[in-house]
């Protein structure tokens, strides 16, 4: 009797070291099965991160930041920031009653404003207009003078219409 129990108990410890072993296997598979997973996503992120800065520098081909040549030209001028200022003084014409005045539209349905501001270089910006309902685009010719005096000209507009 006794010995039978001695081979109960070793037959039970060797279940239970079979299952722990299988167990652990399994584990160890899934382990690796995510850790792959893993690694692939980030592979795909680090593509994914590269195309965007790629995207962005092709984006910011055209924009006066980024442009050294146009930046020369207000280096006398010791502006910490050109575009922001440049952006300022157009925003500023966004203050006077009624539409903007560089709109050469009326608005519909309330004061045309410009809204979105992207300056291209040290000569040319475009810039975004909106009554809320009604918007456009245009094409801005500036100048910015020694006296930090900036002169709007607009080269361009276009309204988009609304299509129901």
């Amino acid at each position: 009797m006794k010995s039978k129990i001695f081979l109960y108990l070793f037959l039970f410890a060797a279940l239970i070291a079979l299952y722990q072993f299988i167990s652990s296997s399994n584990l160890q598979k899934s382990m690796i099965s995510d850790i792959d997973d893993l690694k692939q996503e980030i592979t795909d992120l680090k593509d994914s991160l590269q195309q965007s800065r790629l995207r962005i520098l092709d984006v910011q081909y055209f924009s006066l930041e980024n442009n050294d040549d146009a930046l020369a030209y207000y280096d006398h001028l010791n502006l910490k920031n050109p575009a922001r200022y440049i952006e300022d003084k157009l925003l500023e014409t966004n203050e006077k009653r009624g539409s903007n005045p560089l709109v050469p539209y009326e608005g519909m349905e309330g004061d045309f404003k410009i809204n979105k501001i992207k300056i291209l270089n040290h000569r040319w910006l475009v810039a975004d207009f909106s009554d809320g309902k009604f918007w456009g685009d245009l094409i801005i010719k500036y100048e910015l003078k020694d006296d930090l005096a900036v002169d709007f000209t607009l080269m361009d507009h276009l309204l988009y219409t609304r299509s129901n």
